[in-house]
């Protein structure tokens, strides 16, 4: 049930860090034309200035809420991680992202006003989908997707928690008209949640041509200094409009979305992904999976860090696989001593796609490997095996005569095989080991 009174806000609040909450409707009368148009350009005070997109408006109050100290944390963690490594300007944060969404999340908002489809939103659902825009980050880890696998709650859980248990960002966003349960239902979606105007923003910030998506390859791209990710956002939301109460696209912006996916495909292969940013991502990895077997750690102990907090936390436990994190941190990353394209059938990638089965592998090269190289470490043999990642689009798309038909029924070049073609590029089996080890010795290892 949703709660109203402020005594019930702050007994679910207290709970936290093991709170459980839902969000259920009550309906509080859509909004008029002008009504919606008023919200979304008056009472802009605010103008946070941005190195991608210029001027981002804001009210007076959600400025307050990116005050909050758990929000000002997203600028102490960098939005790409490890990837500075390789492009050394990539050292944008969460919070410039953050920000980015936000304002992407208002451009969708005042196309869907222009084009008169306010008879879904509320006042209060308006301020809190912006809300979830500028919070939908405040889970997440250091170090980018470093920590992505370990048996860890969801950044987007977190997210959820710090907004209904942490006082001062709760208060907030209160304050700043939105319902906290509501904010965390739209960026969790596992949460439990029969509103339909929440289950429209989370389709708005969680979809084919989400904020989250529009800024992040855009950012990133600027940032990396190659142009794959540029996509034309303002085009894009311009041309979003609603359908059976859900997001889908102006039938003139289609080439947009296989732009995007050719986009987001060619940076994963030159950015989060590169075998570089791979190495460095699988040695925090292996280190973190060796202390916390160990009882070194507890998996709580990485909530909440940013990256200096999470590199002094490597330093202060003192585990020897730590030492992986150690020389990430300076830069020293392993090197590819095999690498083939994944295989579902093949007995090694197979295995290698869990954790424990992964861990098994690498005890089996260590000790094969360890006589001839008796310096090697077992943490130090590691094995790497990118998680599985979609090309497809899910987004209708709007015909002229007010007909929406699926996006793979109206394109004709990103049908599921190519989507298939894509991944398969993408996804590389590989073995890192230190420099001094002779990648021939390993071959017959992984084949």
């Amino acid at each position: 049930r949703r709660d109203s009174s402020k005594r019930q806000k702050r007994r679910m609040a207290s709970s936290y860090p093991n709170l459980s909450f839902r969000y259920s409707s009550v309906y509080h009368g859509a909004m008029n034309h002008n009504e919606m148009l008023s919200l979304l350009y008056d009472g802009q005070e605010m103008t946070v200035r941005d190195a991608l997109w210029k001027d981002i408006p804001m009210s007076q109050e959600l400025f307050r809420v990116l005050q909050c100290r758990c929000v000002q944390k997203l600028s102490r963690i960098q939005q790409l991680g490890p990837a500075s490594l390789l492009y050394p300007s990539a050292v944008h944060t969460r919070l410039d992202h953050s920000l980015g969404v936000y304002f992407l999340a208002l451009s969708i908002l005042r196309s869907l006003a222009r084009k008169g489809c306010e008879s879904l939103f509320t006042t209060q659902g308006v301020k809190s989908f912006l809300a979830a825009a500028l919070l939908h980050d405040i889970g997440h880890f250091p170090y980018a997707h470093s920590l992505k696998e370990l048996p860890l709650q969801s950044h987007e859980a977190l997210a959820g928690e710090l907004i209904m248990g942490e006082r001062e960002l709760n208060q907030a966003v209160l304050q700043a008209g939105a319902e906290p349960a509501m904010v965390a239902s739209i960026i969790d979606d596992t949460l439990f949640s029969d509103d339909r105007e929440v289950a429209c923003y989370r389709k708005l910030l969680s979809g084919t041509l989400d904020p989250d998506k529009l800024d992040y390859l855009n950012r990133d791209a600027w940032f990396c200094g190659v142009p794959y990710g540029s996509q034309d956002a303002p085009f894009i939301t311009s041309h979003m409009a609603l359908s059976g109460g859900l997001p889908a696209l102006e039938e003139k912006a289609l080439g947009n979305v296989e732009h995007l996916l050719f986009g987001k495909y060619l940076m994963y292969r030159s950015v989060y992904w590169h075998p570089s940013t791979r190495s460095a991502t699988a040695m925090i990895k292996k280190a973190l999976l060796s202390a916390l077997a160990d009882g070194a750690i507890e998996g709580k102990q990485l909530y909440g860090l940013d990256d200096s907090q999470f590199f002094l936390l490597a330093e202060r436990v003192g585990h020897p696989a730590f030492e992986n994190i150690r020389q990430v941190h300076d830069g020293r990353l392993f090197q590819v001593a095999y690498e083939r394209d994944w295989c579902e059938t093949n007995p090694f990638d197979r295995d290698a796609a869990s954790l424990e089965g992964r861990g098994k592998l690498e005890r089996r090269i260590f000790e094969r490997l360890s006589a001839s190289y008796p310096a090697l470490k077992p943490w130090q043999v590691v094995v790497d095996i990118p998680e599985p990642i979609s090309f497809e689009a899910d987004i209708p798309i709007l015909l002229a005569d007010g007909r929406r038909v699926p996006f793979l029924g109206r394109d004709q070049l990103f049908q599921s095989d190519i989507s298939r073609v894509f991944t398969r590029c993408l996804r590389k089996t590989r073995l890192y080991l230190p420099a001094p080890v002779d990648s021939k010795n390993v071959r017959n290892l992984l084949e």
